[in-house]
């Protein structure tokens, strides 16, 4: 039994999450797993199972370097919430008034909120040109303008967006910078660097290329997203240089677990201060009400599945009051609230049981195996909470 200050973890219980994922990759389900677990700080499963490959030929190692996907959305919205306590922002400031360029009617209504809740009213698309590079922000934003036009008025759908809002996001707090700092530059200065994240980066640093898993999609991305520079279909995640604020960060289990514990010590870790108590209170809880979110409704019914409410605050995923399809299981509290990405990766944060989970894996999964897996991993990681 692991003791911390608000209560314990089961050995048992954690030592059986591990046997789970180790028959999940015995299974072919996915090729391995580098997990956290953790109560109030203190660590109770810190496991590495599998390998980076399908062949298993390539041991995962603890500290391996993942695409983490979506989760690169996760910082970007930490960094815009920053923005707002900092008075750069404001969570009722216009899109086009920051990026005149994003004109035309209803769109132009949008503001930050609108984009940190998923509520623009603009389609949930997945490129905004086909088989254009990402990997640049001026050209997204270009792409974005041009080509995403508001269907709704904002506020009145809830549409995840895979790339539009956090283009946009990363554009105002570019345009906004005092010092005049590319996105890279302040994801790397106002995040990664006060929270010691060093394996943490937009785009592959060289220091970090021979630890980086290349992902394999397993045929589950419909779209290419090819790189500059790198081979392959899906090259833009290969790239060194990579300005994709909505999937281009490459991360490790330790440091997203860092992350999520800044976040459940309501925004500081070891003297850093990121956000205020405040403001991870109003982000970790539902802004949305009861909309669906359009893009998991979607996946539920292909499923047979309740839909469930989209459950999104200030930019992150919350669990939500209901029991229904949820990766972040349905034993966690309602209040746990954390991101995901690309049928891969996930953290969450029960603040009721001072918990966080960090899982990062190889061979990605459909949207609706992935969440099967992960609300498993989930419910049996928070049963060791005694």
């Amino acid at each position: 039994m692991n003791q911390a200050k608000h209560g314990a973890l089961s050995e048992e219980r954690l030592a059986h999450l591990r046997s789970v994922i180790e028959n999940d990759v015995r299974k072919g389900l996915y090729y391995g797993a580098v997990i956290r677990v953790a109560r109030a700080g203190e660590i109770g499963l810190d496991a590495t199972v599998g390998s980076a490959d399908a062949e298993g030929a390539h041991p995962l190692a603890s500290d391996a370097v993942f695409s983490i996907f979506s989760l690169t959305k996760a910082f970007v919205n930490v960094l815009a919430l920053r923005a707002v306590e900092h008075g750069q922002l404001a969570l009722t400031t216009r899109v086009a008034d920051i990026i005149p360029e994003f004109a035309g009617a209803p769109r132009d209504r949008a503001t930050l909120y609108h984009l940190l809740t998923h509520t623009t009213g603009m389609p949930g698309v997945w490129t905004p040109k086909p088989d254009m590079l990402q990997d640049n922000l001026a050209e997204l934003l270009q792409a974005v303008c041009a080509n995403v036009h508001g269907a709704v008025e904002p506020g009145s759908r809830c549409d995840y967006s895979p790339v539009s809002n956090h283009v946009l996001m990363a554009e105002m707090l570019r345009r906004t910078d005092a010092a005049d700092r590319d996105i890279v530059t302040i994801l790397q200065d106002d995040l990664c660097t006060p929270l010691r994240m060093d394996s943490t980066s937009l785009g592959v640093r060289a220091d970090l290329r021979a630890r980086k898993v290349v992902p394999d999609m397993r045929g589950v991305i419909p779209i290419r997203i090819p790189g500059r520079t790198q081979p392959g279909t899906f090259g833009l995640f290969e790239e060194e240089r990579n300005e994709a604020p909505h999937v281009g960060a490459v991360s490790t289990t330790a440091d997203i677990s860092r992350f999520a514990e800044m976040l459940r010590r309501g925004g500081e870790l070891d003297g850093a201060r990121i956000l205020s108590p405040r403001m991870v209170a109003m982000a970790s809880r539902n802004q949305t009400g009861e909309l669906p979110n359009e893009l998991y409704k979607g996946v539920a019914l292909r499923s047979g599945w309740e839909a469930p409410p989209a459950y999104i605050g200030l930019g992150f995923s919350v669990r939500g009051e209901r029991i229904v399809h949820h990766q972040f299981g349905t034993m966690t509290s309602p209040g746990t609230f954390g991101n995901y990405g690309a049928g891969s990766t996930m953290f969450w944060i029960d603040p009721a049981l001072h918990m966080t989970f960090a899982c990062l894996t190889t061979g990605v999964m459909t949207q609706a195996a992935n969440i099967e897996r992960f609300q498993r991993l989930s419910d049996i990681a928070v049963s060791a909470a005694l």
